[in-house]
């Protein structure tokens, strides 16, 4: 195959996925000829083709790019995909998306995020301060920035920041000078089997850091993170054990107010404003990477108190006294859970509803009790059907699995439709939705009905 730089056209199956869709912008922005295929049209689909980029939504070998010279593909792409198998069978150069981006930074300083949950926010948050500060980075996220509205920007200085994905073990094609990890739970089991083996591949990654680089990872996580001669830093929310942790948490209206604070070094009177307890935590590595670059404290400040968070991560739709939307893709019981209990703690005196969709029927089965104990957090919960992406059902596994391992007698199992028509019959105070399928189109609908109220 021909070296990267020298490939003139590029073809993406499945290319509305946050991580294709960067790499796909990233090929356009450095005037390739980029096309696609999506199984679903959607608005990051839309905004792609706005920016130049065909894209189909028929899987059918009479519309993919026959003269692609490169063919880029997501695992999560079924097997018995007619375009894929075309490719395969006619001996085109294909690469997974994790191939193709350690093969871009192969030659870059790289930020790598990687963990369960957290590593979009944290990722979306130092490329911003990077960005923002004047430093500058190449950025591929795994979120959309609000700041910026894209998940992907380029810029001259020869730092990349990446959201290092765990999924398929992509992330141990990565190189990375700095690597952060953020959390290691059991999560796609249907990869690793165990949550051993999850563990495993995090504790390989910490060894990928290059020679005198640096790890950071948050308080509390166990096992043989990183080699002897990489600087390893601990974070976390509160707890002094840590090398960097926050002080002086003080919620302002639904945002934050604290100090960091390392061992010969602190910020204080940073103001974050966006949503929950663990985007403190969050921002304090962030702002501790930024650091160690060496960017101006008063720059960190500026740029944090700038940042507008990340699409559907504890994002504010309606922020008034008496109602409150927020929209999160939790989906992993531990995300579950931080994103309830910090919206109650942040607005205490409002009935809290969550309306969750469960993501895969695999997950649905390997983690019910524990979702079961993060939605029993909340007031009332409507379940929509399992949304389920890559896979075929699994005989006995629906939503009524979690619902019936909950103790809180506030839930229902809802449709699309009949959660509409419940939400025009109902006063609503603080709503959540949640989930990593489709239940982001229900957003508007859902804002429109609870602003005419």
């Amino acid at each position: 195959m021909k070296d990267i730089k020298d490939i003139r056209k590029i073809y993406f199956i499945g290319i509305g996925g946050i991580g294709m869709s960067a790499l796909a912008r990233y090929f356009k922005f450095h005037g390739k000829e980029v096309a696609g295929y999506d199984k679903t049209e959607t608005a990051l689909t839309r905004q792609l083709v706005s920016e130049g980029i065909p894209i189909h939504y028929e899987d059918s070998i009479s519309l993919l790019e026959k003269d692609a010279e490169m063919v880029v593909y997501t695992p999560a792409i079924p097997k018995d995909s007619e375009e894929l198998a075309f490719f395969r069978n006619n001996g085109y150069p294909i690469l997974k998306r994790s191939e193709v981006l350690g093969a871009i930074t192969n030659s870059s300083f790289n930020i790598c995020v990687a963990g369960t949950h957290g590593k979009t926010t944290i990722t979306t948050m130092i490329a911003h301060i990077l960005r923002h500060s004047g430093y500058g980075c190449n950025a591929f996220l795994g979120g959309i920035a609000v700041n910026y509205n894209s998940n992907y920007w380029s810029d001259e200085r020869n730092v990349c920041v990446v959201e290092a994905d765990e999924y398929d073990r992509s992330f141990l094609k990565l190189s990375p000078d700095v690597a952060l990890i953020t959390a290691m739970d059991a999560d796609h089991l249907d990869i690793y089997g165990t949550e051993l083996e999850v563990r495993n591949a995090f504790m390989e990654f910490s060894r990928r850091v290059k020679e005198g680089g640096l790890l950071m990872s948050k308080w509390g996580l166990t096992g043989e993170l990183g080699r002897s001669d990489t600087k390893h830093l601990t974070y976390s929310l509160t707890d002094k054990r840590a090398e960097v942790h926050a002080e002086s948490i003080t919620a302002l209206n639904g945002s934050y107010q604290f100090d960091v604070v390392m061992k010969d070094w602190s910020l204080r009177g940073v103001y974050l404003n966006m949503g929950g307890m663990h985007n403190v935590e969050n921002v304090t590595a962030a702002i501790t990477v930024a650091h160690t670059l060496g960017i101006e404290d008063d720059r960190i400040k500026l740029a944090v108190a700038a940042f507008r968070g990340v699409k559907r991560r504890f994002e504010y739709i309606i922020k008034e006294d008496r109602l409150v939307f927020i929209d999160d893709y939790a989906h992993h019981p531990e995300e579950l859970r931080a994103l309830i209990s910090s919206a109650r703690q942040l607005f205490a005196d409002l009935k809290c509803t969550v309306i969750f969709q469960p993501h895969l029927f695999s997950r649905t089965r390997d983690f019910a009790d524990g979702f079961a104990q993060s939605l029993d957090l909340a007031d009332e919960v409507w379940i929509l059907p399992v949304y389920p992406a890559r896979e075929l059902p699994l005989e006995g596994v629906t939503s009524r699995l979690i619902a019936d391992k909950m103790t809180n007698p506030n839930r229902k199992m809802v449709g699309k439709d009949e959660l509409i028509s419940l939400l025009k019959q109902k006063k609503m105070e603080l709503v959540i939705t949640s989930g990593a399928g489709d239940i982001d189109m229900l957003v508007g609908p859902i804002r429109d009905i609870l602003k005419a109220g």
